[in-house]
């Protein structure tokens, strides 16, 4: 399983998470931890982490959990979540720890719970629970192969 696991934690640093700064820290079966150092184009107006950066960690970060749990001919998809926005978000980082609660053939609960960090003092700034659907891997393939652009692959 080590080494599924050192591939999965690759995969999950591609597109729009390489872009966003995303990090992953650690991986065991149905869980995972990940964090995004702050840098100012993660800062909305009053110097906080924007809420997108932290949906997004929350998010990505319970998938690859789900991801752990599922045959390696499947894919995983978020179908559902939900968002609480408990503190604003500041510091070095913001670092999410996710696990799976409800795992199932087709759909898995998770949940997130993202920390900022800052000299070393964790701060609970957001809790999130997430439906994630686990589908064939040739499904997802043949849409993404489109590539950029719209459903009927226009750019």
């Amino acid at each position: 399983m080590e080494g599924r696991f050192d591939a999965l934690m690759r995969e999950s640093v591609q597109g729009f998470t390489a872009y966003c700064g995303f990090t992953p820290v650690s991986m065991q079966s149905g869980a995972f931890v990940a964090r995004i150092t702050l840098q100012p184009h993660h800062l909305q107006q009053d110097g906080f982490a924007h809420a997108g950066v932290v949906a997004l960690l929350a998010d990505h970060t319970a998938g690859y959990a789900a991801f752990t749990l599922v045959p390696e001919d499947r894919r995983i998809l978020t179908v559902e979540f939900k968002i609480n926005l408990l503190a604003p978000a500041h510091g070095e980082y913001v670092e999410c720890r996710a696990r799976v609660i409800k795992p199932g053939k087709r759909l898995l609960i998770t949940e997130s719970d993202v920390f900022a960090v800052s000299g070393g003092d964790e701060r609970l700034v957001a809790k999130a629970l997430l439906t994630m659907a686990a589908v064939p891997a040739e499904s997802v393939a043949r849409r993404s192969a489109r590539g950029p652009g719209d459903v009927h692959g226009r750019p």
